[in-house]
């Protein structure tokens, strides 16, 4: 399983251009970093993270379908 580094994760926000919060950052993090598009294959690996965890409870987002939802929504705002 893959774990997400959060050392390079910092390394890409500290070079990211876009504003917004941490999960939204981290999101993409995984896309570039991971070449991630899949939101189930996002969504495991983010509950294998104990502080990804917290950031998927704090938006109550359950399962991959929540995750797929809120991706939809973060890019037709």
């Amino acid at each position: 399983m893959l774990k997400i580094n959060w050392d390079e994760y910092k390394e890409f926000k500290k070079h990211r251009h876009k504003k917004g919060d941490n999960f939204t950052s981290l999101l993409e993090f995984m896309k570039s970093y991971y070449n991630m598009i899949s939101p189930r294959e996002m969504f495991e690996v983010l509950m294998a993270d104990d502080l990804a965890q917290m950031m998927l409870e704090k938006r109550e987002i359950k399962d991959a379908e929540d995750l797929e939802n809120f991706l939809f929504k973060k890019n037709h705002a």
